[in-house]
């Protein structure tokens, strides 16, 4: 088998990949993540998914590196990761108001043979509305700041949710029938 690495700390990410059965390392990449939406959302993540893969992949001389961003897109507004507790609850009032998409890009360096993949999944979420207390509330239970929207689909979050469009695991932060035929055009196949 060869070397997976997964160019991301995400709790969520590791848990994904372990649920199909891959055994992997993590290496996060210190990259800054763009949130320049000049080419639009898909190319933002797949060039942000690229960069970190294409960082972590400078450490090791063998295997196959994983990286992924994860956005939401509210009409215009892009919406990542809260950098307050006030960014968290103003992005979480504004989703439950509107449909929103999220878009998950993907990339995979494969080191051995020099290969670059690159994809993207998006998926739209409708939310009941929120009230504030209840947006309160959510918080003192679940920590907003390692969730692009400030919500865990797979969690407590899962409540919010009217209907998805798409890709549930894309929400979630990887989208795993995506990654496992990106996997497999490098030569891993995951069954």
């Amino acid at each position: 088998m060869r070397k997976i690495i997964l160019a991301s700390g995400s709790k969520a990410r590791q848990k994904l990949l372990k649920q199909i059965g891959l055994t992997f390392r993590v290496a996060k990449s210190g990259l800054k993540e763009s949130r320049e939406l000049k080419r639009g959302c898909a190319a933002l993540v797949m060039r942000n998914a690229y960069r970190k893969a294409k960082d972590v992949a400078k450490r090791f001389q063998r295997g196959v590196v994983i990286g992924a961003d994860t956005v939401v897109l509210a009409g215009s507004r892009l919406i990542g990761k809260p950098s307050s507790m006030g960014d968290a609850f103003r992005s979480l009032k504004l989703l439950s108001r509107k449909p929103q998409w999220v878009y998950t890009g993907i990339a995979i360096v494969d080191i051995d043979n020099g290969r670059t993949l690159s994809d993207y999944e998006k998926t739209r979420i409708y939310m009941y509305p929120l009230s504030d207390r209840q947006i309160k509330n959510y918080f003192k239970k679940v920590s907003p700041f390692d969730k692009a929207g400030s919500f865990d689909i797979q969690g407590s979050g899962s409540i919010f949710i009217d209907r998805i469009e798409g890709c549930f695991y894309n929400v979630v932060g990887l989208p795993l029938a995506k990654l496992a035929r990106m996997l497999k055009e490098a030569g891993i196949d995951v069954f």
